[in-house]
């Protein structure tokens, strides 16, 4: 348990995603009607509930917004899962239609995480690394009109 990373996805993908699209999907998400295949032991993100290492919840949602589809995923990952998680995660890159950030993965000890950005079909890691860390106790989130 002590390798354990904290996944999150929050993107689109377009309402032309073709039904065995849907299918893996909703397989990964452990999801009646789903279907598995592809070379993937079992579903990725299909654990719910209180998450062991992370704090929170765990969940794992597809919906339809009406013109495409809206997907997030957090979930508690294991480095034995990152080849299939960065198969899947390339896979989403290709279909989204989100750009710009998507998601972050982040070591359950550290502060920063790896920023996941879609861009031009592809998905870039942005690795976030810092001399010192600025704090303000006062300002959780920032007032704009200050």
């Amino acid at each position: 348990m002590a390798d354990i990373h904290e996944l999150q996805l929050a993107l689109d993908l377009p309402d032309s995603l073709p039904s065995q699209d849907l299918a893996l999907l909703r397989w990964h998400l452990g999801e009646e009607g789903g279907r598995g295949d592809d070379g993937y032991a079992y579903p990725l993100w299909g654990d719910r509930g209180p998450a062991l290492r992370i704090g929170g919840v765990l969940v794992g949602e597809l919906r339809s917004d009406g013109s495409g589809w809206a997907l997030t995923v957090r979930q508690e990952a294991h480095p034995d899962e990152f080849d299939d998680l960065r198969r899947m995660v390339l896979w989403l890159g290709a279909r989204t239609t989100t750009v710009g950030i998507i998601g972050y993965l982040r070591f359950h000890e550290a502060h920063l995480p790896d920023v996941l950005i879609a861009r031009s079909g592809a998905v870039h890691r942005a690795i976030l690394r810092v001399d010192g860390v600025v704090a303000s106790v006062a300002e959780v989130i920032p007032d704009p009109y200050a």
